[in-house]
């Protein structure tokens, strides 16, 4: 069993930013997948979910920096080693449009990140690093209120690429190993 996590924020008002690219990539492997939106809400674990096979796919509904609630609910729920949890999240220390995929790591400031380790106790899970890049527009003194805002229309074509190819490397991971899709899409 896996678990497959998109973090962002719930509400429309935080829809398009870049913390929510989590959200944005896993809305587009659901329709990839399923040929629809087959979310469903799941009010005691704290989530959004669909499953397919052996798979949940999940966006926390507990805001960003309680994420690890809703995953650690569906982890002891379904009993999955956190080693089989891997989680998409953004990432300003990577250049817009990357994409990296690791085995652990802390959590970089990633307060996202940060709660799924506190509650999972343990940094063993594995990551999507979506790059978003870092602001270089001087109205952006916290990372919080960068993460926090819409892309730009210049950036957009950037991070639907990066969004596209996301889901198809998660894709791929789940019909291949991990090590070959981190050779293929890192």
């Amino acid at each position: 069993m896996k678990l497959i996590v998109g973090l962002g924020n719930p509400g429309q008002q935080y829809a398009n930013t870049r913390h929510n690219i989590g959200f944005k990539i896993l809305d587009l492997l659901n329709q990839n997948l399923t040929q629809s939106d087959s979310w469903e809400s799941s009010q005691k674990n704290h989530s959004l979910i669909f499953k397919l096979k052996d798979i949940i796919f999940c966006k926390p509904q507990t805001f960003m920096n309680n994420s690890g609630d809703a995953v650690v609910s569906l982890q002891r729920l379904y009993k999955i080693e956190p080693t089989d949890i891997w989680v998409i999240h953004d990432d300003v220390d990577l250049e817009k449009g990357k994409i990296k995929i690791q085995k652990s790591g802390g959590s970089a400031g990633h307060n996202g990140i940060k709660s799924i380790i506190e509650k999972l106790g343990t940094q063993d899970f594995i990551r999507w690093r979506i790059g978003v890049g870092k602001p270089i527009d001087k109205q952006f003194q916290e990372t919080a209120d960068y993460v926090l805002e819409n892309f730009s229309k210049d950036e957009q074509s950037i991070i639907n690429s990066s969004i596209s190819t996301s889901a198809q490397s998660l894709q791929f991971a789940l019909d291949h190993d991990l090590l070959a899709t981190m050779n293929k899409y890192n």
